[in-house]
């Protein structure tokens, strides 16, 4: 029987270190899902990878096996040992796969509580899945309902009150770094959502001047323009190191934007006044060497959970309204779910007593030629009546919401029973 599978690990159950070795860009995404949806156990597919966890979300008919090759498929792609990360790793089917989904999309499983960005992450993954066509009929009401359940808890809630998320976070830190971003520089490198999020809280903050530096000098031109900063090419980060109090990076790259030596020679031009990175980006954008250097303070996705966490008492408050309504939700995925094989598999029995009768029917009456022809239909209904009476209990049987019943044991022993996966 096919069932929902999800394999994965996150920033509480793996350090950044181990998370920077396991995500997947957005190109890697693509490919990994073309790879995934190949393996003959796996029937749909979605790739969940953000700065705090990478997720396989999964339907299989061989959950074991899935899981084993999922985690193959990891080691292989990633070269990396599956010793490394297999500690890590969490997997979790049927109803605690369809729940997990539920709070991560709800931002009940987030290292910030209620942060709203998970949401359109997930979005932008189901998204990239149904493009490369490894989403079908049980991941897609999946995702609908997921989306349905998230909005709902931001609705009736107050988990996303008393705004908090890594950008916030990173702000805070700041703040406390300096007592007061009033007239500091600031530098920002990536111009995506984190970024912008972070400069409406540093306009807040009344910071002095914001540079932008993007890849796509476009997008840093853009952002810049919209909270009256000031675009720099990327090859100019490095002289403006030398005018700024703190760095903000969150980019997309594979490797270190910003290194050792190159800040080094920096803080030799700023006389050695303090320079604080803040990295949000995984992989880091910021060699953690820097902070061998005298007055160079670096902080990471992972230190800033001590940060946010004076924001979160409130939050954790109405996360039990969030709860109920998430295990609501659970209940009648499942309900439909577990219908989704119960009609298949009366569809099916019903088509093997129909063949069975009909062949035998027409034996019998081939023997029996003198029949007039409104007996022979006489004798086609009485076959179908038989049909009906007989498919009658085991139908209610299998259609049943009683607790007390195993639906899927039954639904196993039926098919087994009469063969009709053969």
């Amino acid at each position: 029987m096919q069932e929902i599978v999800l394999i994965g690990l996150n920033h509480n159950t793996a350090p950044i270190e181990l998370r920077e070795c396991i995500a997947f860009s957005e190109k890697d995404t693509l490919g990994a899902l073309a790879r995934l949806v190949d393996i003959p156990v796996i029937d749909e597919v979605m790739l969940l990878s953000t700065c705090n966890r990478v997720e396989v979300l999964l339907v299989s008919k061989n959950q074991p096996k899935a899981i084993l090759e999922t985690k193959n498929f990891l080691s292989r792609f990633n070269d990396l040992p599956i010793q490394r990360f297999d500690a890590a790793l969490y997997a979790l089917q049927g109803g605690a796969a369809v729940r997990h989904v539920f709070r991560v999309a709800s931002s009940l499983d987030s290292m910030i509580l209620g942060e709203p960005q998970i949401l359109g992450q997930i979005k932008s993954a189901y998204q990239t899945a149904t493009q490369s066509k490894t989403s079908g009929v049980i991941l897609n009401r999946l995702l609908h309902r997921t989306f349905f359940v998230a909005k709902r808890v931001r609705s009736e809630t107050g988990i996303g009150g008393n705004a908090v998320s890594i950008s916030y976070a990173a702000i805070e830190l700041g703040r406390k770094i300096f007592d007061s971003l009033k007239d500091k520089k600031i530098l920002f490198i990536g111009a995506g959502e984190m970024a912008e999020l972070a400069v409406e809280h540093l306009i807040r903050h009344k910071a002095v001047e914001i540079y932008v530096a993007n890849r796509t000098f476009e997008r840093g031109v853009n952002l810049a323009k919209k909270f009256n900063g000031k675009p720099i090419h990327f090859e100019e980060i490095f002289d403006t190191l030398e005018h700024v109090d703190i760095i903000i990076s969150s980019t997309g790259s594979a490797d270190f934007v910003i290194h050792k030596k190159q800040v080094k020679a920096a803080m030799k031009k700023r006389r050695n006044s303090p320079l604080f990175f803040i990295d949000i980006a995984v992989p880091r954008d910021i060699d953690p060497e820097i902070n061998r250097i005298n007055n160079s303070y670096v902080y990471d996705i992972d230190d800033l959970k001590g940060v946010i966490e004076e924001n979160l008492e409130d939050r954790r408050k109405e996360a039990g309204k969030a709860e109920r309504i998430i295990d609501e939700a659970v209940i009648r995925f499942r309900e439909w779910y577990k219908n989704l094989d119960v009609i298949p598999t009366i569809v099916a029995l019903r088509s093997k007593m129909e063949g069975i009768a009909g062949s035998e029917l027409e034996k019998t009456l081939q023997t029996l030629r003198h029949l007039s022809e409104a007996d022979r239909e006489a004798m086609t209904r009485m076959t179908q009546a038989m049909i009906n009476k007989i498919m009658h209990n085991p139908t209610r049987l299998l259609k049943s919401d009683s607790p007390h019943i195993n639906k899927s044991v039954y639904l196993d022993f039926a098919r087994r029973l009469f063969k009709l996966d053969e």
